[in-house]
């Protein structure tokens, strides 16, 4: 695809759209990652992942698509030197009997839903590790199987161990896990962790209110700590040195008052700063004005909000339709773009945001591109808006910004400085 021929973004400010790609038919794209020229997609939609090679990320090139098990997705991936890491769980969104409410996944106990629906096991649910020493050929090597509706998010960045959410049978929702990776062909689970209240099997008794959500989206690690989100659970801080015995550090929740949807962690070491997005789950900001906040860690036990980045308000984004506000955050991992001043995030329907907290009190935005709004909708959910939704950033080393959108395809974004 030439310059003449992208989507014209509906709104920029220091940001130029310079590639785009279509991901091969397959639009829909959640978490993703750069990797030696090539971008691995994960789709929420198209029951797989896609591999797009962005080595000239003007013209973004042939696409390799991997297919999911059956009646699994593959949301969430990790990449690192020869390895690549994929989610395995139920498809929630395609048990439209169950979950064709949006709101029903985000409001109500995923574990208490599923086995409430009565559905008989036929999904794979965990983790499998491929090899991509060649990287649009993924071979898979590994496979940690768990009982259960499977893992959401992971984080890995080499060394022995890696990090997940994992919802096993006899618990509400997602908690922690640590993963032993000493043999990538054969991963094992050695620790775990999780709020009061979450493990039902062993008679903990629920302690999420009536429509919310007590569930880990995903941990991020920094030295031996894991910044954990727990989406109406709130943020905590754990200490991982024994990777089999997790311990608590602080725990903060912050809904009520605020609307909850804890989602994404980015520790700032070097500053002794932690941001925390909190995501929109639902339309026209029915969940409430969602914030992306500024902690001070300076003492690990008593984490301290200190400010939250500036709103997009150039144009009428609660009105547009779809979520507005927070979704993921650029996560610094190494061999990409890492800076502790210069955040890059996704904000759904207004698109794509760059802030620099250089004063970490006074946040301010330096940057934005919305996208164009899709032309196919791969959402299969019925009444969904045809707006933009972005949904994961990744910035390569290089500071070209690559970002996915739920049905929009690929975007590969300039950023001016």
């Amino acid at each position: 695809m030439s310059g003449i021929d992208l989507p014209t973004p509906d709104f920029t400010n220091n940001m130029k759209l310079i590639g785009h790609s279509p991901i091969g038919g397959r639009g829909d794209g959640l978490q993703l990652m750069v990797h030696r020229g090539f971008a691995y997609v994960a789709h929420p939609w198209s029951q797989g992942f896609s591999i797009v090679d962005v080595r000239d990320p003007k013209k973004p090139g042939a696409v390799t698509y991997a297919p999911a098990p059956a009646n699994t997705w593959n949301i969430h991936l990790q990449t690192h030197d020869d390895l690549l890491l994929v989610i395995n769980a139920l498809d929630l969104f395609a048990d439209v009997e169950t979950f064709a409410d949006e709101k029903t996944y985000y409001t109500k106990s995923v574990g208490d839903t599923v086995a409430g629906s009565g559905r008989k096991r036929a999904w794979s649910a965990g983790m499998s590790v491929f090899d991509i020493s060649v990287p649009d050929r993924p071979r898979k090597i590994g496979e940690l199987n768990i009982d259960g509706v499977g893992f959401h998010r992971l984080w890995y960045v080499g060394g022995r161990y890696a990090y997940a959410s994992a919802l096993f049978d006899g618990f509400t929702d997602y908690i922690f896990v640590t993963i032993d990776m000493a043999d990538p062909t054969r991963p094992e689970i050695v620790g775990r962790w999780w709020l009061p209240g979450m493990n039902k099997a062993a008679g903990e008794a629920p302690t999420a209110p009536e429509g919310k959500r007590y569930a880990l989206h995903h941990a991020l690690v920094s030295g031996d700590t894991a910044y954990a989100c727990w989406r109406d659970g709130g943020l905590t801080l754990l200490d991982i040195k024994d990777h089999a015995n997790p311990k608590l550090i602080a725990h903060r929740n912050w809904s009520p008052p605020f609307g909850g949807g804890t989602h994404s962690p980015l520790p700032l070491p070097g500053r002794d700063l932690l941001v925390v997005a909190d995501e929109a789950v639902l339309d026209h900001e029915e969940d409430g004005r969602k914030h992306t906040w500024i902690f001070d860690i300076r003492e690990p036990t008593n984490p301290v909000s200190i400010s939250t980045f500036p709103i997009p308000s150039e144009a009428d984004y609660v009105a547009k339709g779809g979520h507005f506000g927070p979704h993921n955050l650029h996560e610094n991992r190494p061999g990409s773009f890492v800076s502790e001043t210069l955040i890059f995030a996704t904000w759904q329907n207004a698109g794509i945001r760059a802030f620099d907290i250089s004063d970490p009190y006074r946040p301010r935005e330096t940057g934005a591109l919305v996208p164009a709004a899709p032309t196919e909708m791969t959402d299969r959910r019925a009444g969904r808006p045809r707006v933009i939704q972005s949904a994961d950033v990744f910035v390569d080393a290089a500071g070209i910004i690559y970002a996915t959108d739920y049905n929009a395809g690929l975007a590969i974004i300039e950023y001016g400085g």
